[in-house]
């Protein structure tokens, strides 16, 4: 799989993952594919059962990809991941096999509060502030 294919491939999937429309965000894994959620200490395995934690989640969930880069078999997206209107910084790391997902790494980050030491030195990038 060249990697504008997996690129299209993900881009389904997080269009998918947005829309709730769990049979198709999960066609890009791999049967056995594990999730690890390394905040938490949870690992899931197999695509049935990602999709399954996905579908039960009660929380009204958006995604808005920031970047998708990778390449071969390995790629990292960017996103906010919103839950009932309340944003999560997120990455995710998919590793691909035969086109597919065998391994998938997310890590979520809360918004905090710009530091006023550095306040000269930066700009606003995204988002609202939060004061």
């Amino acid at each position: 799989m060249d990697d504008r294919t997996v690129r299209a491939a993900l881009q389904r999937h997080w269009e998918a993952s947005d829309a709730s429309d769990f049979a198709r965000e999960h066609e890009i894994y791999h049967a056995d594919a594990v999730l690890d959620y390394p905040q938490s200490g949870e690992r899931i395995r197999g695509r049935r059962n990602i999709q399954q934690s996905r579908t039960v989640q009660p929380s009204r969930k958006r995604f808005t990809i920031q970047r998708m880069i990778g390449g071969g078999d390995l790629w990292v997206t960017e996103f906010v991941l919103t839950y009932d209107g309340i944003p999560s910084y997120t990455v995710s790391i998919m590793e691909f096999r035969d086109g597919q997902v065998v391994h998938e790494t997310q890590y979520f980050a809360d918004r905090f509060e710009p530091s006023p030491s550095r306040a000269h030195l930066v700009e606003h990038v995204g988002g609202t502030p939060t004061r």
